[in-house]
């Protein structure tokens, strides 16, 4: 699987487990202190995001990161 691949898996990741608890992309955006239009682009994987970005994420969505991964 090459980067791209991988990036866009856990983005799809990230955003089912957002749906799944019911969060929008604006409350996720506001927590992490970005715009909405920011954060689609991470859902979206048309933004690289730091591994700390992925820590602030699992957090808030209440995983642990490798299981975004």
């Amino acid at each position: 699987m090459n980067v791209d691949a991988q990036l866009k898996a856990v983005a799809g990741n990230i955003k089912e487990r957002r749906t799944r608890l019911r969060l929008s992309q604006n409350q996720m955006a506001q927590t992490l202190k970005i715009t909405q239009n920011a954060y689609s682009k991470i859902e979206t994987a048309k933004t690289k995001m730091s591994l700390a970005r992925l820590y602030e994420i699992a957090g808030i969505l209440n995983v642990q990161p490798k299981q975004l991964i």
